[in-house]
């Protein structure tokens, strides 16, 4: 296939490229920069600046299938003007691709695959998320997610198939949410956060870009979690990490409030507490080559 990337340059986006070429398809990147740096061998770039609604059409050449993960992180203190950078930059620009495509009837593409946020499922110490899940978080992020959909969805009045992946926290040796949690530990400075019974629901990076080439190949459409089939604890987390760097956790746990201090808004990130299954990808075959969080972080830990 020839398949047309938005956000190539982020942790998934790049991975998930390579393992594209090396699988014999051809990709396309839309970009904001207008010299790029670090493009694989064999992808050829377009310009486009979403907020400008500035997009180059020729990117729609051959084009089969779009995968939408442009946006911006959310890993930055969340002040009001940021808020509405992490929005506008993902329903504006995909509003930006609409537009673009819709101007062109003769195109070819077929499947918009886009990523979405587990926030979308509001916090629950009791209750178990699957795709069939109505219940929706009305927090800032969760609010994100829904629009963020909703802008997605309108690529089906082009009778485009549309394919929406809510991903968990993705760890990663390249980078990503791994890192900022690992370095405090091994520093002899690590604590569970407040209980330490909340749940992260997370994905290895090697199983998200596995999960998002096999959505394409396979054309299956609707709601997917891009989630590890086991959640797992805080403390759980905390203490597998702490016992692969033999390290000791020694300090007390820390408040919430403490947290909320430091980060502001985003420090929810931190106390998330909502298990999610991956139920649909199970059902349809998917295998998860890094299940659990001691598997996973017996691979990504040195």
């Amino acid at each position: 296939m020839r398949i047309l990337i938005t956000g190539g340059s982020g942790l998934i986006g790049h991975a998930l490229t390579k393992h594209l070429v090396q699988k014999g398809h051809h990709v396309h990147w839309l970009t904001t920069q207008k010299s790029p740096k670090n493009v694989p061998v064999g992808v050829q770039t377009f310009y486009w600046n979403p907020a400008e609604g500035k997009i180059d059409d020729q990117c729609w050449n051959g084009v089969d299938a779009l995968v939408h993960l442009a946006g911006a992180t959310i890993a930055k203190r969340w002040t009001p003007h940021y808020k509405t950078i992490l929005l506008e930059s993902r329903v504006v620009s995909a509003n930006v691709l609409y537009a673009s495509l819709k101007k062109l009837p003769q195109h070819q593409v077929k499947h918009i695959l886009s990523a979405s946020g587990t926030a979308i499922y509001p916090d629950d110490s009791q209750a178990v998320y699957t795709e069939h899940s109505q219940i929706q978080s009305n927090t800032f992020l969760g609010t994100l997610v829904q629009r963020w959909e909703t802008a997605v969805d309108q690529f089906s009045k082009l009778d485009l198939t549309v394919t929406k992946v809510r991903t968990g926290v993705v760890y990663a040796r390249e980078g990503g949410a791994l890192q900022p949690i690992v370095q405090p530990i091994r520093w002899g400075m690590g604590a569970i956060f407040g209980s330490g019974k909340q749940m992260q629901s997370w994905i290895h990076l090697h199983d998200i870009v596995q999960l998002y080439a096999w959505l394409l190949e396979k054309g299956h459409a609707g709601v997917f979690n891009g989630v590890a089939p086991h959640a797992v604890s805080n403390k759980e987390q905390t203490k597998i990490i702490a016992r692969l760097l033999k390290r000791p956790i020694w300090l007390p746990p820390v408040p919430r409030w403490v947290m909320r201090l430091v980060l502001g808004d985003m420090h929810e990130l931190l106390f998330n507490d909502k298990k999610i299954l991956p139920q649909r990808a199970l059902d349809l075959g998917f295998t998860f080559t890094y299940p659990n969080a001691e598997k996973a972080f017996n691979d990504l830990l040195p």
